[in-house]
């Protein structure tokens, strides 16, 4: 098969190419409802569920810190999606980046079912451009506050603002079009990343892993006690994530049809085998489960199975999830430890390492049963069903968006360090964030 085929049959996987709607076309209102549905489940993620997970594993006098950032992150990249950020990864623009067609969100359709990108790669959706809009920008909401647990505890939180803002159109938005709009060149090269293992986590874990470098350690940190305030409120956010996870993934079926219901399937199961799999290597390493260890290996099994949510069947899921849960355990602690930096809530040791390994065992579990066109059945089978080619498509799309990331987090981050400074004073940092940035405290 030709890898303009591949590529066609991984859009149909995701997306569903139908030819272009007529004028009289109409709105599918199951569609549109689940849509809405997921949308909202994704935005919970971030609020209250980031934040409530972050700010359970900080310690108290950053709490109120922490909530701020996840709230701000939410505030000011909806504003940005609205005005440029939509449009720049979602226009039809060229391979790496979209165009202004959709500046704040001019023409945008909301009547009518939309399709993606324009000549013979485009997509036909059932639902109005307004809900995929709203449904895309839920997505940008968490990726820049996933990124701020790596730098927790120690940064302004003007330069936070700068940072995300600019991170969401110079990284986000182009790696969303390179790998999800039909014209986008990892598209084009037949990647597969379904619900945003690429797109969302690799990307905010290489970004944190640059911030949290940059920035340097925390004060005390490898001596003080840095024990999370409270981790009842971390185990009810990363219940929220567990929960608002089903609309990223089975949202990202663009339809309530059967791949959503396999996408919600694989992703409780992989979120499950990978919180027991952490729970047991800490169990067998340093003698207790915590609780810590089991919220974070199934976010860990969560992050993994994004990718191959719309791929792999629920024997490939069980695998991705113990997999993602023992590397990211090892990731989180021996190797973090080995290299001495200060990820403060473990972005990268769970996002951006259990994003590397969802993506590759894509590569490897896909399964061409679950291609949604009879033209081409074996579209975008994995390395199971001898399509070893599919394993290094997925390693490009990986290497280039890590070094890409890092790249460019590191000149963003630079210019706001030289402009307004990346870090609170030493006082600041002793006294906590909540206090001397917010002026308020948790009692």
């Amino acid at each position: 098969m030709s890898k303009t085929s591949r590529t066609g049959a991984a859009l149909a996987a995701v997306l569903m190419p139908l030819p272009a709607f007529a004028a009289d076309a109409k709105i599918d209102a199951g569609n549109t409802a689940w849509m809405l549905t997921a949308t909202a489940l994704v935005l919970m993620m971030t609020i209250p569920g980031l934040a409530l997970f972050y700010a359970g594993m900080v310690r108290k006098k950053n709490v109120l810190a922490m909530m701020m950032q996840c709230f701000a992150a939410c505030s000011l990249v909806t504003i940005l999606w609205m005005v440029v950020g939509y449009s720049l990864a979602f226009g039809d623009g060229n391979a790496v980046i979209g165009n202004f067609s959709r500046i704040l969100l001019s023409g945008i359709g909301w009547d009518k079912p939309f399709t993606l990108g324009t000549g013979d790669a485009a997509v036909a959706l059932t639902i109005p451009e307004v809900v995929f809009m709203m449904f895309q920008m839920t997505f940008a909401i968490i990726t820049p506050a996933l990124i701020c647990g790596a730098f927790a505890d120690r940064m302004k939180f003007s330069a936070m603002l700068w940072f995300s803002a600019a991170w969401l159109i110079l990284v986000y938005a182009p790696i969303a079009h390179m790998v999800w709009h039909p014209n986008g060149w990892m598209f084009v090269l037949g990647a597969l990343d379904f619900a945003g293992g690429t797109v969302v986590h690799i990307n905010a874990g290489i970004a944190g892993l640059v911030a949290a470098i940059m920035i340097g350690k925390r004060r005390g940190y490898g001596h003080d006690n840095m024990a999370p305030y409270n981790l009842t409120l971390a185990v009810i956010g990363a219940s929220m994530l567990w929960v608002g996870w089903f609309g990223f993934n089975a949202g990202s079926a663009a339809a309530a049809d059967g791949r959503a219901g396999m996408a919600m399937a694989v992703t409780q199961i992989a979120a499950a085998g990978a919180a027991l799999a952490w729970m047991f290597a800490e169990w067998g390493t340093r003698g207790k489960p915590s609780v810590l260890g089991i919220i974070s290996g199934a976010v860990a099994g969560l992050v993994a199975i994004t990718p191959a949510s719309g791929f792999a069947m629920p024997g490939g899921a069980l695998i991705i999830g113990v997999v993602s849960g023992l590397v990211c355990f090892w990731a989180s602690t021996s190797l973090k430890r080995k290299l001495g930096f200060d990820d403060s809530l473990d972005v990268f040791g769970v996002h951006g390492v259990g994003g590397i390994v969802g993506a590759l065992l894509t590569g490897v579990f896909a399964a061409g049963a679950l291609s949604a066109t009879s033209a081409t059945p074996d579209g975008y089978q994995g390395l199971l069903e001898g399509n070893g080619a599919q394993v290094v498509t997925q390693a490009i799309a990986v290497a280039f968006t890590v070094v890409y990331t890092a790249v460019v987090s590191f000149v963003i981050l630079k210019v706001v360090d030289a402009t307004v400074g990346l870090r609170v004073s030493d006082e600041e940092e002793r006294d906590g964030l909540d206090i001397s940035l917010h002026g308020e405290t948790v009692q």
